[in-house]
């Protein structure tokens, strides 16, 4: 796995969305704008079971996630690697990312039996610009 630089990890900590990509049963690419999250454990997005994101990562765990800087379009983070589903905590990191993103202690779009779940990457290819000097 392909640990973050101290750049990468505090871009990564800015309220900035991404575009996970992942591969449909065909092959085709499917992009989502995400949340995404950095911690001790490294980088991670959010979902619900019942969508496609989990549905695809459980068949094939690659993906691709991309952040870029709203300010400085230049200024952007692309992670490769592949995705593991975790249900454990799930439910407090979505309510995390809310804070992280609206402010709110409690994520506001949870939908009634909606199962949240936690994707974690393990990261195998980190590519960058504008950070670092890059």
């Amino acid at each position: 796995m392909t640990e973050l630089s101290a750049a990468e990890r505090a871009f990564l900590e800015s309220p900035f969305v991404g575009v996970v990509t992942t591969l449909n049963g065909d092959g085709s690419p499917q992009s989502t704008i995400v949340w995404v999250d950095v911690d001790d454990d490294g980088v991670s997005i959010n979902t619900a079971y019942g969508r496609v994101k989990p549905q695809n990562l459980a068949r094939d765990p690659r993906l691709s996630l991309v952040v870029v800087d709203p300010e400085d379009p230049y200024r952007w983070l692309k992670v490769n690697g592949t995705g593991t589903l975790v249900d454990e905590g799930a439910d407090a990191h979505i309510d995390r990312l809310s804070r992280k993103y609206t402010g709110r202690e409690i994520y506001a779009s949870r939908q009634p039996g909606e199962q949240r779940v936690s994707v974690r990457i393990s990261v195998e290819r980190i590519l960058s610009r504008g950070l670092d000097g890059s």
